[in-house]
């Protein structure tokens, strides 16, 4: 018996990323500053852990926009849209299991659950006159459900469109939030 001989360049060794319900690699994890959300400005910086930002790691496959916001093909207005299109989505019932509102609160919550679910409804109606029906489609299952642009089309052309569309829809929600002031050209 003959041994073949490996024809080509050798390749390089490379940490593959985790699947989507694997746990994350080190590649996939990411450091951030963000604003700290048990600062008080009523004492001293610094003082007894009283920071302004807070060092937290992120996993930049939990969702499509951390990953394109990860690889810098997002905007901080860009993301900002899209983080409250999903959290807007998620309040109008976007995946949730029927909840029964005949039952007492006893949480002490505030608001009713009802009311904010139908100003969700209204503010995501605002968002579907903006964008039209495609626009929206286009940001409901990526920003929403979380769906990556290779799931959506097989394509490579029609996912480059799409990215780029996708980049106006939220650039057009940014400036109706007024996250941005300006457009991107």
């Amino acid at each position: 018996m003959s041994k073949k001989k490996k024809s080509g360049r050798p390749k390089p060794d490379r940490k593959k990323a985790s699947a989507p319900g694997m746990a994350p690699t080190a590649s996939d994890l990411q450091v951030r500053e963000i604003e700290d959300p048990d600062f008080t400005a009523d004492h001293e910086i610094d003082f007894a852990g009283n920071r302004k930002t807070a060092r937290v790691t992120i996993n930049v496959r939990e969702s499509a926009i951390e990953t394109l916001y990860a690889r810098r093909f997002l905007g901080t207005a860009q993301k900002a849209a899209a983080d409250r299109f999903r959290s807007l989505w998620e309040a109008a019932g976007g995946k949730t299991v029927g909840i029964d509102y005949s039952s007492d609160r006893v949480d002490g919550g505030k608001g009713d659950p009802a009311v904010a679910r139908l100003q969700a409804a209204q503010e995501l109606k605002r968002c579907r006159l903006l964008l039209g029906i495609r626009g929206y489609d286009a940001v409901e299952k990526v920003c929403a459900e979380g769906r990556a642009l290779s799931e959506l089309t097989p394509h490579k052309r029609e996912r480059l469109t799409m990215a780029d569309n996708l980049r106006a829809d939220l650039d057009d929600l940014a400036s109706m939030w007024g996250f941005q002031t300006r457009r991107r050209h």
